[in-house]
């Protein structure tokens, strides 16, 4: 039940955050710096949400690999890594260029695509996390 737990809460954080909260930001802020600046300190957040449930995804995978499809957990992990990977990525190597204001355009749109990429990865996980961890007996 933590796996499934995990994957929902991945994937509905990162949908909440891009597809809800960073909007109201740039529509109630006064100005847009501080709609980014805030929204820059929401997605560091994010990326730590994201990798704590990466994190106990991984582990309950793990430990479940008997209970599932041997296939569907490896794919299952190779989409957790990944998504975790583009998480650290857009974290440590785009934010600082965004919020620098280094090509800023450039640098936002590769961040909006990691951040895709990422939700797209959750999505596939949350897919692939069976309702139970155990098999019916």
């Amino acid at each position: 039940m933590a796996t499934l737990f995990s994957a929902a809460l991945w994937w509905g954080s990162l949908t909440t955050v891009c597809f809800l909260i960073a909007p109201l930001l740039f529509v109630y802020l006064p100005t847009p710096a501080m709609a980014g600046q805030l929204a820059a300190k929401l997605f560091t957040v994010q990326t730590w949400v994201s990798c704590a449930c990466a994190l106990v995804l991984l582990l309950g995978l793990r430990s479940n690999t008997a209970s599932m499809h041997v296939s569907r957990a490896q794919s299952a992990m190779l989409f957790i890594a990944l998504g975790m990977l583009l998480a650290l990525l857009a974290e440590f190597g785009v934010s600082p260029r965004i919020v620098a204001r280094e090509n800023h355009r450039l640098w936002h749109s590769v961040g909006v695509l990691l951040y895709s990429l990422q939700w797209c990865c959750a999505a596939l996980v949350l897919w692939k996390t069976p309702l139970r961890s155990e098999t019916a007996a």
